[in-house]
Protein backbone atom coordinates (compact mmCIF):
# COMPACT_ATOMS: atom_id res chain seq x y z
CA UNK A 1 0.00 0.00 0.00
CA UNK A 2 1.65 3.28 -1.12
CA UNK A 3 2.14 5.83 1.67
CA UNK A 4 1.34 9.45 0.79
CA UNK A 5 2.19 12.46 2.97
CA UNK A 6 -0.17 15.42 2.54
CA UNK A 7 1.24 18.78 3.66
CA UNK A 8 -1.65 21.23 3.32
CA UNK A 9 -3.00 23.91 5.68
CA UNK A 10 -6.50 24.16 4.16
CA UNK A 11 -8.33 21.68 6.40
CA UNK A 12 -11.30 21.09 4.11
CA UNK A 13 -9.04 20.42 1.13
CA UNK A 14 -6.61 18.20 3.02
CA UNK A 15 -9.50 16.17 4.44
CA UNK A 16 -11.04 15.80 0.99
CA UNK A 17 -7.74 14.63 -0.51
CA UNK A 18 -7.13 12.28 2.40
CA UNK A 19 -10.54 10.61 2.04
CA UNK A 20 -10.15 10.23 -1.73
CA UNK A 21 -6.67 8.72 -1.42
CA UNK A 22 -7.81 6.28 1.26
CA UNK A 23 -10.70 5.27 -0.97
CA UNK A 24 -8.16 4.54 -3.74
CA UNK A 25 -6.15 2.34 -1.38
CA UNK A 26 -3.40 4.72 -0.28
CA UNK A 27 -2.19 5.11 3.29
CA UNK A 28 -2.07 8.79 4.24
CA UNK A 29 -0.90 11.27 6.86
CA UNK A 30 -1.77 14.99 6.97
CA UNK A 31 0.39 17.84 8.28
CA UNK A 32 -0.99 21.37 8.38
CA UNK A 33 2.24 23.42 8.47
CA UNK A 34 5.65 23.36 6.87
CA UNK A 35 7.73 22.46 9.92
CA UNK A 36 5.68 19.45 11.00
CA UNK A 37 5.44 18.38 7.36
CA UNK A 38 9.20 18.55 6.92
CA UNK A 39 9.76 16.58 10.11
CA UNK A 40 7.33 13.89 8.97
CA UNK A 41 8.90 13.81 5.49
CA UNK A 42 12.39 13.26 6.90
CA UNK A 43 11.52 10.89 9.75
CA UNK A 44 9.35 8.36 7.92
CA UNK A 45 9.34 6.50 4.60
CA UNK A 46 6.91 7.79 1.99
CA UNK A 47 6.11 6.84 -1.58
CA UNK A 48 5.10 10.40 -2.52
CA UNK A 49 4.38 13.82 -1.00
CA UNK A 50 1.59 16.27 -1.87
CA UNK A 51 2.96 19.66 -0.85
CA UNK A 52 1.15 23.00 -0.67
CA UNK A 53 3.23 26.01 -1.73
CA UNK A 54 1.87 28.52 0.80
CA UNK A 55 2.25 27.03 4.29
CA UNK A 56 2.55 28.54 7.77
CA UNK A 57 5.93 28.43 9.55
CA UNK A 58 7.86 27.10 6.52
CA UNK A 59 6.78 27.53 2.90
CA UNK A 60 6.51 24.70 0.43
CA UNK A 61 9.55 25.72 -1.63
CA UNK A 62 11.78 25.58 1.45
CA UNK A 63 10.26 22.28 2.59
CA UNK A 64 10.90 20.79 -0.85
CA UNK A 65 14.45 22.12 -0.96
CA UNK A 66 15.30 20.60 2.43
CA UNK A 67 13.77 17.25 1.51
CA UNK A 68 15.90 17.18 -1.64
CA UNK A 69 19.06 17.66 0.41
CA UNK A 70 18.61 14.12 1.75
CA UNK A 71 16.27 12.44 -0.74
CA UNK A 72 16.74 13.05 -4.48
CA UNK A 73 14.11 10.63 -5.80
CA UNK A 74 11.03 10.88 -3.54
CA UNK A 75 8.13 12.05 -5.77
CA UNK A 76 6.82 15.49 -4.74
CA UNK A 77 3.74 17.12 -6.28
CA UNK A 78 3.37 20.78 -5.40
CA UNK A 79 -0.21 22.04 -4.99
CA UNK A 80 -0.92 25.76 -5.06
CA UNK A 81 -3.38 28.48 -5.99
CA UNK A 82 -0.53 30.56 -7.41
CA UNK A 83 -0.10 30.15 -11.16
CA UNK A 84 2.59 32.66 -12.16
CA UNK A 85 5.60 31.50 -14.15
CA UNK A 86 7.86 32.57 -11.27
CA UNK A 87 5.92 30.41 -8.80
CA UNK A 88 6.07 27.39 -11.10
CA UNK A 89 9.78 27.89 -11.72
CA UNK A 90 10.45 28.25 -7.97
CA UNK A 91 8.56 25.05 -7.23
CA UNK A 92 10.28 23.03 -9.93
CA UNK A 93 13.71 24.45 -9.15
CA UNK A 94 13.29 23.49 -5.50
CA UNK A 95 12.92 19.88 -6.62
CA UNK A 96 9.20 19.26 -7.19
CA UNK A 97 8.33 16.61 -9.78
CA UNK A 98 4.96 18.09 -10.74
CA UNK A 99 2.88 21.22 -10.16
CA UNK A 100 -0.92 21.24 -9.79
CA UNK A 101 -2.99 24.45 -9.70
CA UNK A 102 -6.00 24.88 -7.40
CA UNK A 103 -8.84 24.32 -7.93
CA UNK A 104 -8.31 20.92 -9.54
CA UNK A 105 -10.32 17.80 -10.23
CA UNK A 106 -9.46 14.92 -7.91
CA UNK A 107 -9.19 12.70 -10.99
CA UNK A 108 -6.30 14.83 -12.26
CA UNK A 109 -4.53 14.67 -8.91
CA UNK A 110 -4.89 10.88 -8.81
CA UNK A 111 -3.62 10.59 -12.39
CA UNK A 112 -0.58 12.76 -11.68
CA UNK A 113 0.11 10.81 -8.50
CA UNK A 114 0.02 7.52 -10.41
CA UNK A 115 2.28 9.06 -13.04
CA UNK A 116 5.03 10.19 -10.64
CA UNK A 117 4.88 6.88 -8.80
CA UNK A 118 5.43 5.04 -12.09
CA UNK A 119 8.19 7.37 -13.29
CA UNK A 120 10.21 7.16 -10.11
CA UNK A 121 9.67 3.50 -9.37
CA UNK A 122 12.86 2.01 -7.95
CA UNK A 123 14.02 -1.40 -9.09
CA UNK A 124 15.11 -2.55 -5.67
CA UNK A 125 16.46 -5.85 -6.89
CA UNK A 126 18.92 -4.07 -9.14
CA UNK A 127 19.40 -1.05 -6.90
CA UNK A 128 18.51 1.27 -9.79
CA UNK A 129 16.14 4.20 -10.20
CA UNK A 130 14.28 4.14 -13.49
CA UNK A 131 12.47 6.95 -15.30
CA UNK A 132 10.02 5.80 -17.95
CA UNK A 133 7.95 7.50 -20.65
CA UNK A 134 6.25 5.44 -23.35
CA UNK A 135 9.05 3.19 -24.66
CA UNK A 136 11.88 5.37 -23.27
CA UNK A 137 13.68 4.39 -20.06
CA UNK A 138 16.54 6.07 -18.22
CA UNK A 139 18.58 4.23 -15.60
CA UNK A 140 19.73 7.08 -13.39
CA UNK A 141 22.63 5.45 -11.57
CA UNK A 142 24.16 3.92 -14.70
CA UNK A 143 23.16 6.81 -17.04
CA UNK A 144 21.83 4.32 -19.59
CA UNK A 145 19.05 5.41 -21.96
CA UNK A 146 16.97 2.87 -23.85
CA UNK A 147 14.28 3.11 -26.50
CA UNK A 148 12.62 -0.26 -26.28
CA UNK A 149 15.53 -2.70 -26.15
CA UNK A 150 17.93 -0.40 -28.00
CA UNK A 151 20.52 1.65 -26.07
CA UNK A 152 20.59 5.32 -27.13
CA UNK A 153 23.96 7.08 -26.92
CA UNK A 154 23.62 10.66 -25.69
CA UNK A 155 26.10 13.37 -24.79
CA UNK A 156 26.06 14.61 -21.19
CA UNK A 157 24.03 17.70 -22.09
CA UNK A 158 21.52 15.64 -24.08
CA UNK A 159 21.25 13.15 -21.22
CA UNK A 160 20.71 15.87 -18.61
CA UNK A 161 18.06 17.46 -20.79
CA UNK A 162 16.22 14.16 -21.26
CA UNK A 163 16.25 13.42 -17.52
CA UNK A 164 14.70 16.84 -16.82
CA UNK A 165 11.95 16.27 -19.37
CA UNK A 166 11.22 12.74 -18.10
CA UNK A 167 11.13 13.99 -14.50
CA UNK A 168 8.57 16.65 -15.46
CA UNK A 169 6.07 14.88 -17.72
CA UNK A 170 3.19 17.15 -18.81
CA UNK A 171 4.90 20.22 -17.34
CA UNK A 172 5.79 23.04 -19.73
CA UNK A 173 9.41 24.05 -19.11
CA UNK A 174 10.64 27.43 -20.27
CA UNK A 175 13.93 27.80 -22.08
CA UNK A 176 15.25 29.71 -19.07
CA UNK A 177 14.40 26.86 -16.68
CA UNK A 178 16.03 24.30 -18.97
CA UNK A 179 19.10 26.48 -19.41
CA UNK A 180 19.50 26.94 -15.65
CA UNK A 181 19.02 23.25 -14.87
CA UNK A 182 21.41 21.94 -17.56
CA UNK A 183 24.01 24.71 -17.90
CA UNK A 184 23.66 26.47 -14.53
CA UNK A 185 22.57 29.91 -13.36
CA UNK A 186 25.92 31.58 -13.91
CA UNK A 187 26.43 30.41 -17.46
CA UNK A 188 26.96 32.91 -20.23
CA UNK A 189 25.13 30.65 -22.70
CA UNK A 190 22.11 32.15 -24.49
CA UNK A 191 18.71 30.47 -24.28
CA UNK A 192 18.75 29.58 -27.98
CA UNK A 193 21.30 26.87 -27.19
CA UNK A 194 18.37 25.00 -25.59
CA UNK A 195 16.67 24.87 -29.00
CA UNK A 196 19.82 23.43 -30.52
CA UNK A 197 20.13 20.66 -27.95
CA UNK A 198 16.43 19.83 -28.07
CA UNK A 199 16.90 19.34 -31.81
CA UNK A 200 19.93 17.10 -31.19
CA UNK A 201 17.95 15.07 -28.67
CA UNK A 202 14.96 14.70 -30.97
CA UNK A 203 17.12 13.29 -33.75
CA UNK A 204 18.26 10.51 -31.40
CA UNK A 205 15.01 9.53 -29.66
CA UNK A 206 12.27 10.27 -32.21
CA UNK A 207 11.01 8.07 -35.01
CA UNK A 208 10.52 9.64 -38.42
CA UNK A 209 7.01 8.21 -38.78
CA UNK A 210 5.82 9.30 -35.32
CA UNK A 211 5.37 12.61 -33.56
CA UNK A 212 8.13 13.99 -31.37
CA UNK A 213 8.34 13.01 -27.70
CA UNK A 214 9.21 16.64 -26.93
CA UNK A 215 6.62 19.18 -28.06
CA UNK A 216 7.29 22.85 -28.66
CA UNK A 217 5.08 25.33 -26.81
CA UNK A 218 5.25 28.46 -28.93
CA UNK A 219 6.59 31.48 -27.11
CA UNK A 220 7.30 29.51 -23.93
CA UNK A 221 9.46 26.41 -24.19
CA UNK A 222 8.97 22.65 -24.36
CA UNK A 223 6.98 19.84 -22.81
CA UNK A 224 7.16 16.05 -22.90
CA UNK A 225 3.66 14.58 -22.99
Amino acid sequence: MPRILIIEDEKNLSRFIELELKYEGYETMVCSDGRSGLQAALSENWDAILLDLMLPELNGVEVCRRIRQTNKTLPIIMITARDSVLDRVSGLDSGADDYLIKPFAIEELLARLRSVLRRTEALTSAGLTILTFKDLTVEIESCVVRKGDKVINLTKREYDLLVIFMSNINIVLTREVLLNKVWGYNTGVETNVVDVYVRYLRTKIDDDHEGSYIQTVRGTGYVMR
